[in-house]
């Protein structure tokens, strides 16, 4: 059975369902930030989707770079990653980034500690985003 790591639902906020991934905003307001997860139970890497469901995930991370880039923030390049060293549920990261970000141009895993969302900000941001997918 599907069920989201503990670790998502404390660093970041539902924004969306789509055809395969549960969508989140990370809770950092210094970068326009998504996380895909698979709704697919115990899959920890890509090769663990089956070819109909890559193709899927594909679709969704173009759309979520949209959403990104549509997110009210100037985005010069999209960060993509599935790292998982941290948590290891199968999970993709939309970024944007733009330089003179604070972690620019180095990765924004492990640069400094997240700054979240005052609460009308992420209601803003939510609304802004939510309509997107």
């Amino acid at each position: 059975m599907f069920a989201i790591d503990p670790a998502f639902l404390a660093t970041s906020h539902p924004l969306a369902e789509l055809a395969l991934c549960h969508v989140r905003l990370q809770d950092d307001a210094r970068y326009p930030w998504l996380v895909l997860i698979p709704r697919v139970a115990a899959v920890r890497e890509l090769e663990d989707l089956s070819r109909g469901d890559l193709s899927i995930l594909m679709d969704e991370v173009l759309l979520a770079g949209r959403a990104v880039r549509a997110a009210g923030v100037t985005v010069d390049k999209l960060n993509v990653g599935a790292l998982g060293n941290v948590t290891p549920q199968l999970h993709i990261h939309i970024v944007g980034r733009r330089e003179g970000d604070p972690a620019w141009p180095g990765p924004v895993w492990g640069h400094s500690p997240a700054e979240p969302y005052e609460a009308a900000a992420l209601a803003r941001t939510i609304e802004r985003l939510a309509p997107l997918f």
